[in-house]
C-alpha cells in the first residue's frame, strides 16, 4: 500500500500545480475580451473613481440591440460598473453620500436614467434590485463628436462625467 502512495504523490502534486496554474490564468481579468478599466479624477476636493469592463463594438449594433432600450444595463461588461466618491457630492443637483455604488443606466433614444445602487459588487445586472437604489437622475443623450469603438468613461476636473460608446455621449454633472 505504501509503495502505491509514494508513486501517486508526485502525480497528485503535478495535477494540483497544473490545476492552480489554470485557475490563475482563468482569473486574469486583463485577458478578458472586455478588460477592466478604471478612471479616477479629482473634482474639487473629491475623487471620483469609475471601474468598468470595457466592451468593444466589433461590428455589432449597440443601441437598441446589444444594449436594449428601456432595460437596466450595467453600463459596461462583466461585473457591474462601480462609481465611487470619497466625499458627499451632488449629481445633477441631487445629493449622493460618499461611498461606492453599483452604477447602472436605463438607456433610451431620448433620455437615460442614471442609477446609483447600494450594491457595488455584483455580476452584471442579473441580480439588480431597484429597492437598493440610492439615487436616480435623468439626462439626455447626444451624438458624440467622434466614433468610439470601445466604451469609455471620461471625468473632467470640472465634474462632467461622460459615457461614450459608438456614436452616443451621455453626460452628467458631479459637484
Amino acid at each position: 500500500m505504501q509503495k502505491y502512495a509514494k508513486k501517486s504523490l508526485p502525480l497528485l502534486t503535478v495535477f494540483a500545480l497544473h490545476f492552480v496554474g489554470f485557475q490563475a490564468i482563468a482569473q486574469d481579468k486583463a485577458a478578458r475580451p472586455s478588460p477592466p478599466v478604471q478612471v479616477s479624477q479629482k473634482v474639487g476636493e473629491t475623487t471620483v473613481t469609475i471601474s468598468y469592463g470595457q466592451p468593444s463594438i466589433k461590428g455589432r449594433k449597440v443601441w437598441g440591440e446589444l444594449v436594449p432600450y428601456g432595460q437596466v444595463w450595467r453600463t459596461g461588461a462583466n461585473e457591474a460598473t462601480t462609481f465611487e466618491v470619497d466625499k458627499d457630492v451632488k449629481i445633477e443637483g441631487m445629493t449622493l453620500a460618499a461611498g461606492k455604488y453599483g452604477f447602472f443606466t436605463i438607456p433610451n433614444e431620448n433620455e437615460w436614467t442614471i442609477i446609483f445602487n447600494k450594491v457595488p459588487n455584483q455580476w452584471g445586472a442579473f441580480k439588480y434590485d431597484e429597492k437598493q437604489d440610492t439615487l436616480r437622475v435623468k439626462v439626455k443623450p447626444k451624438k458624440s463628436s467622434k466614433f468610439n469603438e470601445k466604451l469609455m468613461y471620461a471625468v473632467s476636473s470640472k465634474g462632467t462625467v461622460g459615457i461614450l460608446w459608438e456614436n452616443v455621449e451621455v453626460d452628467f454633472n458631479v459637484k
